[in-house]
């Protein structure tokens, strides 16, 4: 999972790409970057870091330009040198940037098809710069000399044919304007917007809604599953359905933990659909403990909290905070180690012991991973003066790895795989645990779309049922995976990383 952002506007666009990427921010932590261009030159400035450590004054003073490209990385294995972080840039054919959100399943493939049959280079073993030199292959193939709309579309066309996996992308193609496409499954998000000014016609192309909202967008659409967008540098937009949509199934765990509570993916309102997670987990609870002594709710912070006030206010139960949470501490999930995973929960939340003393608690999380949090937590409830800790959990049992973008560990290290509920109650330590069911998340996320034909009707939910909806994911690429994520793995690939190192280029 990571972020991105396009904009195309009658202004410099630098303090718009660093505003959206700001408030896009919890979509990765990892690295940032932005380029931008003027005048038929690029300009780029990408580092690992926040926003706001990895592009200061001086380097937005560089980034000029009314048309450019944003990216927040999400950490994922191999990824960790800022020289794999976006955009990514190459010169033929036209001077093309890339930022892309997902996962290429057959990037290996690509990959040896780039370098024996396409002759292209690459740099790095990221599947965004693979993404890159396919398209740049099938544009200088279709559209040699003359770029027009309908070679670029021709040309989306061909690379939607050779791509297996989830895939939003924006591509700056130098003096002609601002290309976005989706993946033909629509797994991850991508939305569009514009804005009316004195200059003109503003646009904007962005992972969650909440960045047109902020800077004062007016949202479009959805780019499509398999259409492709192109606003040129006149500002005007061009759609077209690149692929045929084989099966709108938009990720299932955005809705649960990826997305910001007030985005709207994909016409579904991201916290009316938290909510009425919270609302059917409380009728599993009701059925499962009908006669519960559940004094408190109390949600683990921050994406369980609607959830559980849904939960409380069905069972007629008193809804508190509890944990104070460390904002400067990233998602623990995804770090490498069990030990550092156990002190980081300590390092992230604090608990308020006058919330727990004495009383029979019922903790709300979004979801359980490798239950190195949730048993860490139910700990500290504990140490607190709780006189029982129950656990809900809004999602059902993580079982699978994600292998569409979020870089979720081996199924080995799921806590949950091959194993009961009853056992993961006692090996996280609660008094009792219960689970969403993945029918009650479909029926909640579907009970707040905008309309009839907004209503999905099948999610990518891999990570709940091991059912990859792409296909081309067998033994042979878990094994690949394993080999990548294992904490194993991660310890001994971890790199030193210099101040920016390729990225310190502010001009290409």
């Amino acid at each position: 999972m990571c972020g991105i952002v396009g904009a195309l506007s009658n202004t410099p666009v630098n303090q718009e790409l660093y505003d959206a990427l700001t408030i896009i921010q919890h979509r990765g932590q990892d690295a940032a970057g932005i380029m931008t261009s003027f005048q038929n030159r690029v300009f780029l400035r990408k580092s690992n870091g926040l926003v706001r450590d990895a592009i200061r004054k001086r380097h937005m003073m560089r980034l000029q330009g009314n048309v450019g490209l944003g990216h927040v990385r999400y950490p994922t294995a191999g990824s960790e040198s800022a020289i794999e972080s976006q955009p990514f840039y190459v010169n033929s054919p036209y001077g093309l940037s890339l930022v892309h959100n997902g996962n290429l399943v057959n990037s290996e493939k690509l990959t040896n098809e780039l370098h024996k049959t396409d002759l292209r280079h690459l740099n790095t073993s990221s599947d965004s710069e693979v993404l890159l030199n396919v398209l740049a292959f099938e544009l200088q193939r279709i559209a040699d000399t003359t770029l027009t709309k309908d070679a670029l579309f021709q040309a989306v066309s061909a690379v939607c044919k050779r791509l297996v996996g989830a895939y939003s992308v924006i591509v700056m193609i130098n003096g002609y304007g601002l290309l976005a496409f989706r993946d033909p499954n629509g797994i991850r998000p991508l939305v569009y917007g514009k804005r009316e000014t004195e200059q003109g016609t503003d646009y904007m192309v962005v992972s969650e809604t909440i960045a047109l909202d902020a800077l004062g967008y007016d949202r479009v659409d959805d780019v499509q599953p398999g259409e492709a967008l192109f606003i040129d540098m006149d500002h005007n937009c061009h759609r077209f359905q690149c692929v045929p949509k084989t099966q709108h199934t938009p990720c299932i765990f955005e809705y649960i933990y990826l997305a910001r509570p007030d985005s709207v993916i994909d016409n579904i309102p991201v916290y009316q659909a938290r909510l009425a997670m919270g609302r059917k987990l409380s009728e599993k609870i009701l059925e499962k403990h009908p006669n519960h002594d559940i004094d408190v709710v109390i949600p683990i912070p921050d994406t369980s909290r609607t959830a559980a006030i849904a939960v409380a206010e069905k069972l007629g139960v008193t809804y508190c905070e509890g944990f104070v949470k460390n904002r400067y501490i990233g998602r623990t999930f995804i770090m490498p180690g069990q030990a550092l995973r156990r002190s980081t929960v300590r390092m992230k939340l604090n608990a308020i012991k006058e919330e727990f003393q004495g009383k029979n608690v019922l903790l709300i999380d979004d979801s359980i991973v490798r239950g190195t949090t949730s048993k860490e937590i139910i700990q500290m409830a504990r140490e607190s003066g709780a006189n029982k800790v129950y656990f809900a959990s809004a999602a059902p049992k993580v079982c699978y790895p994600n292998v569409y973008g979020i870089d979720m560990p081996t199924t080995q290290e799921l806590v949950a795989y091959n194993r009961s509920t009853e056992e993961l109650a006692d090996i996280i330590g609660c008094d009792w645990l219960v689970y969403q069911e993945l029918d009650d998340v479909y029926d909640a996320i579907n009970s707040v779309a905008k309309s009839e034909a907004n209503k999905v009707q099948r999610f990518e939910d891999s990570i709940f049922t091991g059912d990859y909806v792409t296909g081309g994911v067998d033994d042979l690429y878990f094994k690949r995976l394993e080999e990548l994520r294992s904490d194993k793995a991660k310890s001994k690939n971890r790199v030193v990383n210099g101040d920016d190192l390729f990225g310190n280029l502010e001009e290409l």
